[in-house]
């Protein structure tokens, strides 16, 4: 028998007068599901993590999570989940353990369980050796790390992550999503947003939103097969005059800058003959553009800037 949706979306929308944070959602997300939610800031990420996490009541739809409505019985939800948002919101004048062990009190975690779950937690997040550290005097990447262990004290069925990589060190980002992977791995549902794209790329599948709006909703390969053979890759010892020669030329979609390596997306495949004629009006003729794998980033562009031309 084919198990339930952990979490079912109904046109869910927030408005906040007549700004549009979140247009009407439809969407399921399966259990054990790393799920991302990608967009710049402004586009609706909080907005929608507020609304399943039961603090922020939809102005039209519905969410639903283990058969719990969070329009009828939000404060129900709450115990379906933990919510850990962008902001540390922990007690900065509390110890590391002092945290662990307040959120283990709030969420009644049985005394019993306790020492195995804290044996848990300071192994997958190092914090073990600074159990005795005040939360105010941790690096950025540890309180997120403490964060990410008080919200998994309780053993949520899903958690919900709203950037939990912001504001953090690469070392760091890569250990968070490590637990991160480890979690959903154990059978957790992790719905994770971020405005890094290149994280994007580990989730399971990933909601592209922009102004409130899904742009997108797919497996990451599935999206950037999306914009095959209409990707080019131009190297070129004078990037920023080969950026300015591309942007806004005929025939060229996106031109965008990775270090010294510009990502073209082309109108269609017979766009190549426009790119090749705007590097050398630009007397750029030896930066060849070569066909490349379309990136998440490549993507969202594309997707921002409407639909391509046949």
């Amino acid at each position: 028998m084919t198990r339930p949706p952990h979490v079912v979306l109904q046109a869910l929308g927030r408005r906040f007068g007549d700004v549009v944070a979140v247009a009407g959602l439809d969407l399921e997300i399966g259990h054990g599901e790393l799920f991302g939610v990608v967009g710049p800031d402004g586009s609706g990420k909080t907005s929608l993590f507020r609304m399943l996490a039961g603090v922020l009541r939809p102005s039209s739809g519905d969410a639903v999570i283990d058969g719990v409505s969070v329009v009828r019985h939000p404060e129900r939800v709450k115990h379906h989940l933990a919510y850990m948002s962008q902001r540390f919101g922990l007690y900065t004048d509390l110890t590391v353990a002092e945290n662990i062990r307040f959120y283990a009190d709030l969420y009644r975690v049985p005394q019993r369980d306790r020492p195995a779950r804290l044996e848990q937690l300071y192994g997958f997040s190092g914090l073990g050796p600074f159990h005795g550290r005040l939360a105010g005097a941790l690096s950025g990447g540890m309180k997120q790390k403490l964060s990410l262990c008080c919200a998994l004290i309780h053993r949520p069925p899903l958690l919900l992550l709203d950037e939990p990589t912001f504001g953090v060190d690469p070392i760091s980002r890569r250990d968070l999503w490590l637990i991160i992977h480890e979690m959903v791995a154990a059978g957790t549902t992790v719905i994770a947003s971020t405005a890094y794209l290149d994280e994007a790329e580990r989730c399971d599948r990933v909601l592209l939103l922009h102004e409130g709006r899904q742009l997108g909703l797919d497996a990451p390969q599935a999206l950037q097969a999306s914009l095959a053979e209409r990707v080019f890759r131009v190297d070129s010892a004078e990037p920023a005059a080969a950026l300015k020669a591309l942007r806004g030329a005929p025939g060229i979609r996106s031109a965008t800058r990775f270090g010294e390596t510009i990502h073209v997306t082309v109108t269609a495949p017979s766009g190549t003959a426009a790119l090749e004629t705007a590097l050398a009006r630009a007397g750029l003729a030896g930066s060849l553009p070569v066909p490349t794998e379309a990136s998440l980033e490549d993507v969202f562009i594309d997707r921002v800037t409407g639909p391509a031309d046949a």
